[in-house]
């Protein structure tokens, strides 16, 4: 008799763990697709990201090499492709080649939207500070103070990589403002900072004994000279420059447009 109740009970057991099964069978499926459907995903979106970036990055050098042997308008046309491409590092670099280019035909306004477009796409404060700071120097001699200043003071934080350069950029704002005293304020900080390199701090040298001498009038010379200087922290464009910013290859330093701006 107790044999009999406990087969009783373990086909009890058996039928419940059947209905459950059949209950979380779906369930379970429904995740496995899921899981697969992810997975397939993430690798599509991977495949395609790589060649974004692989096609912009081929687009870009194409550009620098057509720069380079003087077809300047095979250049920009290469660079504006690589300008809409989703490539965020590629088409930084490509944006601020563009705004060279306007730079240099005195077009300012278009020069300022591309490098704040630049500035927009890029993937990290290395490439972005880069496109924010030449912005500054394009409209320090035209833009009020104030504007200049509200693009300045962020790019001034601790652990921005370009802080050095936009401070002196902020002096030469001052000074052209009228503000010679706290220019010159600015100067013996930048003459004096250690994390200064040697060509901020010459132009700081030189600011400072101009206002001293009282010949401020020539020091629009000299900010022409620090807006032509490049930041000593720019990505090369050789390295290959992802969505994320990761660089992937050589750096290979490639020739930029000369424009009044830093290149």
């Amino acid at each position: 008799m107790t044999d009999l109740f406990e087969e009783v009970e373990e086909q009890l057991r058996s039928d419940r763990y059947q209905s459950l099964a059949r209950k979380a069978l779906p369930w379970v499926l429904a995740i496995a697709a899921a899981a697969l459907i992810a997975a397939l995903a993430y690798w599509g979106w991977d495949t395609w990201r790589n060649k974004v970036v692989a096609d912009a990055s081929e687009k870009y050098h194409a550009g620098a090499q057509a720069f380079v042997q003087g077809d300047e308008a095979r250049a920009r046309t290469l660079w504006t492709e690589v300008s809409q491409s989703p490539a965020g590092g590629y088409k930084t670099l490509a944006l601020m080649q563009l705004a060279a280019f306007a730079q240099r035909e005195n077009k300012t306004d278009e020069a300022v939207k591309l490098l704040d477009q630049a500035a927009d796409a890029a993937p990290d404060d290395v490439l972005g500070d880069v496109a924010r700071l030449k912005s500054a120097f394009a409209v320090l001699d035209t833009a009020p103070y104030k504007d200049v200043e509200t693009r300045l003071t962020p790019l001034m934080k601790e652990g921005r990589p370009y802080r050095v350069q936009a401070r002196e950029a902020l002096a030469f704002a001052k000074l052209m403002a009228g503000d010679t005293a706290g220019a010159r304020g600015d100067f013996v900080v930048l003459q004096q900072s250690l994390d200064a390199p040697d060509g901020v701090r010459a132009r700081a040298q030189a600011a400072v004994g101009l206002i001293d001498s009282g010949s401020a009038k020539a020091l629009p010379g000299i900010v022409k000279s620090a807006a032509a200087m490049p930041p000593p922290m720019v990505v090369p464009p050789g390295a290959v420059l992802g969505q994320q910013g990761a660089v992937e290859g050589p750096a290979q330093p490639q020739p930029q447009p000369q424009a009044n701006g830093p290149q």
